[in-house]
């Protein structure tokens, strides 16, 4: 099991250098998120965008990235672009610059040139707060705003690919509720009973799952105990599914601005990772996303 972010590193490394198309690439903050992982050999970037505007960052920040530069000063022919190369194996993921999301994730979406797949985009954010011994995956944060029951299915099956290819063969997933107990009032503890009973018949795989459980019974065994709840999962849970945008988005500005972890996020559910990084991200964050995505990338 991958349990630090150092291992992660060295998981990404093993993979052998890939390559990211980085969209709209005139951005400072996104171009300095690369050094680390051009230092280390994990990514070679791809970067489209304006030329003039790259290669001043670039001097400006004494930036040695060794990247292609390709010349687009359009966002949806630059995103349009780079989907292009990642469909055409030309690039293993992508990365988002100077754009919005909605353009980014429309060309990824492109039924003749795009990477969508047979399921539905998802954010996953992965943690390793300090006290426990492995990271904790988080869906969804940014991009599903309320998702029903079956998108919610398809949510937890994106998270558990992306752990099973960090190692973790059999993730404990966690469907959040404010309460334990079942009550009709309250649709996300109808939509996690039903599917941690899909999740006994078989209908959702390679996992344990149990639900609803408050945030404190999902992650602490003392807390799980004086509750007096019985379950394979709580306190253990490698994966916390938020019942709607607003408590998974909550839970990730929660855990990245007041407490120590490191964290990472991208979108998975295509055909390749996408790194979605915002301003207000540290260094690190930035560098774990790239590295995330190059761990979770098709060669």
């Amino acid at each position: 099991m991958i349990s630090t972010v150092s291992q992660m590193v060295d998981r990404a490394k093993t993979r052998g250098t890939q390559k990211i198309a980085v969209v709209c690439a005139h951005d400072e903050d996104v171009l300095r998120s690369l050094r680390g992982a051009v230092q280390e050999k994990i990514v070679k970037p791809i970067l489209i965008g304006k030329t003039k505007e790259i290669e001043r960052i670039l001097k400006e920040n004494s930036l040695e990235l060794d990247p292609e530069i390709i010349e687009c000063d359009d966002e949806a022919r630059s995103a349009e672009t780079a989907v292009r190369m990642v469909s055409e194996k030309k690039a293993q993921m992508l990365m988002k610059g100077l754009l919005p999301t909605s353009t980014i994730l429309k060309a990824t979406l492109n039924k003749e040139w795009g990477l969508r797949s047979s399921g539905l985009l998802s954010h996953i954010a992965l943690f390793k707060p300090e006290h426990l011994d492995r990271f904790i995956i988080l869906t969804d944060a940014a991009i599903n705003i309320t998702p029903d029951l079956m998108q919610k299915k398809v949510m937890i099956e994106n998270a558990v690919a992306a752990c099973r290819k960090l190692n973790v063969d059999k993730p404990k997933v966690a469907l959040l509720a404010a309460v334990e107990a079942v009550n009709p009032s309250m649709q996300a503890t109808i939509d996690a009973a039903v599917l941690s009973k899909m999740n006994e018949r078989g209908q959702i795989k390679n996992c344990i799952i149990d639900g609803p459980l408050a945030m404190d019974n999902a992650v602490s065994v003392a807390a799980a105990k004086h509750k007096g709840i019985v379950s394979p999962v709580a306190g253990m849970a490698d994966i916390l599914v938020a019942p709607n945008i607003d408590v998974g988005n909550a839970i990730y500005k929660t855990l990245a601005f007041l407490s120590e972890c490191q964290y990472a996020g991208v979108v998975v559910g295509a055909k390749a990772p996408i790194v979605l990084t915002s301003r207000a991200d540290t260094p690190d964050s930035k560098f774990n996303s790239i590295v995330l995505a190059s761990a979770l990338a098709v060669n």
